[in-house]
Parts: structure tokens; sequence; C-alpha cells
């Protein structure tokens, strides 16, 4: 098996890929979660061709597409963008946002390739922070990667789900 994880950008393919995987990981991580409508608007809004190449073009991101054996399986985004909270308003920080690996290929190693990629590229930074909904499958991968929990709860930036916190 052989496992990658590239820098993408805003190309006809990186496009097709993004929207695929964008919308196919929200409704495995959200479909249990969410009403069936909440879903649809949030894909709709968030994971539509234009608002991703707003977002693959900011330059604020940066986004890393793990591929199997040349197949798209995850994806992650590296950002500076995101409500934070005021611990990390003083601080040189960067976000790891929408974390995701289709459940078909949730293997340790794949997990592994595509998150110590995204460490690599935050390595310069003061803090690293994530925005997660409590009931996310990653929480053991991000804490098994020196990540603490804060203790105080939030809404999902988007969504009408729980969150906290964890940083690095």
């Amino acid at each position: 098996m052989n496992i990658i994880a590239k820098f993408t950008v805003a190309t006809e393919q990186s496009l097709d890929i993004l929207v695929k995987l964008t919308r196919q990981l929200a409704i495995e991580k959200f479909s249990m979660l969410l009403d069936p409508q909440v879903m649809e608007n949030y894909i709709n809004q968030y994971f539509n061709t234009k608002a991703l190449v707003v977002e693959l073009n900011s330059m604020s991101n940066q986004w890393l597409v793990v591929y199997v054996d040349d197949q798209p399986v995850g994806y992650a985004q590296i950002t500076s963008k995101g409500k934070r909270n005021s611990y990390l308003e003083e601080k040189r920080a960067i976000r790891i946002a929408n974390f995701g690996i289709l459940k078909q290929y949730d293997l340790p190693v794949v997990c592994d390739v595509l998150f110590q990629k995204c460490l690599s590229v935050c390595k310069s930074y003061e803090v690293i922070w994530i925005h997660e909904y409590m009931q996310s499958p990653w929480m053991e991968l991000f804490e098994n990667n020196g990540f603490s929990k804060e203790h105080e709860t939030y809404q999902l930036d988007e969504l009408p789900l729980t969150s906290l916190y964890l940083m690095r």
C-alpha cells in the first residue's frame, strides 16, 4: 500500500477531488448527529465548488490530501482562520481544521501519514490548535499526538454541535 499526503491547489482535478471528499466526509462525520436538512445546508454552503475555490486560493489556508495507491481518501486544512478562544488571541497560532479520512481507509498508518504532514507544516508556530466536535473519532489521535483538551465547551463553528479546543 502506497500512502502519501500532498498539498493541493485550485485546479479542476483537485477541485473535483475536494468536492467529493468534503461531501463524503461531512456525511460520514455528521449524518448520525445532525438533522438531515441541517447537514444538507451545511454541505451545500461550505463544500460547493465556488466556496472551495475561495478557500483554496486564500493565503490563510493550505490544503493537504492523503492518497492510498493514488486514490484520494482524506484531507486536512491548515489555516490561520477560525474563532479563537482568549488564550490563542495573543499567540502565533495555526489551526488544523476539517481533518478526516474516509471510513473504509481509516487505518492507523493512513491517519498517521496525514496527521504527521499537518504537524510538519505547523511546526514553526507557537501553538497548534484544533476546534473539534466532542463526538469526533479523531480525539484519541489528537491527544496521542500531544494535544490537550480545554475544559470549556463551545458550539462548533457552523454546526449545532458541542465542541472543544485542543492545543499543542
